[in-house]
């Protein structure tokens, strides 16, 4: 497990709509043999082919297709039209869909396809997909023939979280900005980096289409207008334009020092564990899970790196208090080998309030009715 870090990337000051507060980030030099563009889909809801006997449901309004060079030099974003309504084909009745085949596809010789955010999201909902190893008796039968499936989670698009549309409508985009941390009554709810500025013009507006977590739609709707942080300098310490610059650059160094120090500490001070998802000639596709640590930020991504660690591509999402609570509960099983005392042991309880928190959780199905109606009976005993 190691941490995420925005190498090749600097902070720069926030710009605040309401409850929502943008941190773009800037590269100094831009990533130019390595392209991101969108593939816009008809069809908003899409399927995909995850393994011949899974498959993975989900809004999925675009994908996004990377193009690289195998000698450095620069490459070009892969163009994309986009129809009007008018030119669009008869849509039947009903909720069309769009089939993928794998989250992360080779459309070409320097050419991958891949579903932004989905490939965080499919491994978050695949963490010990397959259920027990092992039949304890405590166990269902489904449990056993069919693991976790069918496993669901609720999300909300870009365009339910008030305000970030305006914020995004509004936001000013810097020079040699590549990517944008979006926080929502100042808790974090997603970073996004890309390549190259060209790139992130581009695809500034997909943010709205992204998907955002339970925790940061309620704080949207709830909260009040965040404060902007505002940079002083002190008259008396201006005596020439040399020193007025120095004193500017002194209050964006402290700005981005507070910033990556306190305000993106739940992201970038946590320990992930990573899965390698695509090899791109010196480029790596990978996706990552947080510890699932209880009440603390807990994230899930994905990125993709160079050899020397340089960032070229993060998108986040910010799980809820319930989603790590889940995770949580399924890698303490995971790790005592679905044996309940063993789990209760190591988390401090007894098998009866195990088992409640496992139904609590939604999990409940993978219990056999008469273990768990017995687990009920002693859980009121026990008041």
């Amino acid at each position: 497990m190691t941490a995420l870090t925005l190498t090749g990337l600097s902070t720069r000051p926030a710009q605040v709509w309401g409850g929502v507060r943008l941190v773009p980030l800037v590269r100094q030099e831009p990533i130019e043999d390595l392209r991101l563009s969108a593939q816009i889909y008809e069809e908003e809801f899409g399927l995909v082919e995850v393994t011949p006997r899974a498959a993975y449901l989900s809004y999925i309004p675009h994908g996004f297709v990377a193009d690289w060079t195998r000698d450095g030099s620069p490459a070009a974003a892969y163009g994309t039209q986009l129809r009007g309504p008018a030119e669009r084909d008869h849509v039947p009745s009903g909720m069309p869909l769009h089939f993928h085949r794998r989250m992360a596809r080779r459309t070409g010789r320097n050419r991958l396809r891949f579903l932004p955010l989905h490939l965080a999201l499919e491994g978050y909902l695949s963490l010990h997909f397959g259920g027990p190893e092992i039949a304890w008796e405590e166990w269902s039968r489904r449990a056993i023939d069919q693991g976790l499936s069918p496993r669901v989670e609720e999300s909300y698009s870009g365009a339910e979280v008030r305000g970030l549309r305006d914020a995004l409508r509004i936001f000013e985009i810097h020079p040699g900005q590549c990517g944008v941390l979006v926080y929502v009554a100042d808790a974090l709810a997603s970073a996004f980096v890309v390549p190259h500025p060209d790139d992130y013009r581009a695809l500034h507006t997909t943010l709205l289409h992204d998907l955002y977590g339970e925790l940061i739609h309620h704080y949207a709707m709830y909260s009040v207008a965040v404060p902007d942080f505002r940079a002083r300098i002190v008259d008396a310490q201006v005596g020439s334009l040399a020193d007025l610059r120095a004193r500017a650059r002194e209050r964006q160094e402290e700005w981005a020092s507070f910033h990556d120090g306190v305000m993106a500490n739940g992201l970038l001070r946590t320990d992930h564990t990573y899965q390698r998802v695509y090899e791109m000639d010196g480029y790596r596709l990978s996706r990552f899970l947080p510890s699932f640590e209880r009440r603390q930020e807990n994230h899930i991504g994905e990125l993709v790196t160079d050899g020397a660690g340089r960032l070229a591509y993060l998108k986040t999402f910010r799980l809820s208090e319930n989603q790590v609570r889940r995770g949580h509960l399924l890698t303490r099983l995971a790790a005592c080998g679905w044996n309940l005392a063993e789990t209760a042991a190591a988390l401090g309880m007894t098998e009866h309030e195990l088992a409640l928190r496992i139904e609590g959780a939604g999990f409940g199905h993978l219990l056999r009715q008469d273990i768990l109606d017995r687990y009920r009976a002693q859980a009121r005993r026990a008041r």
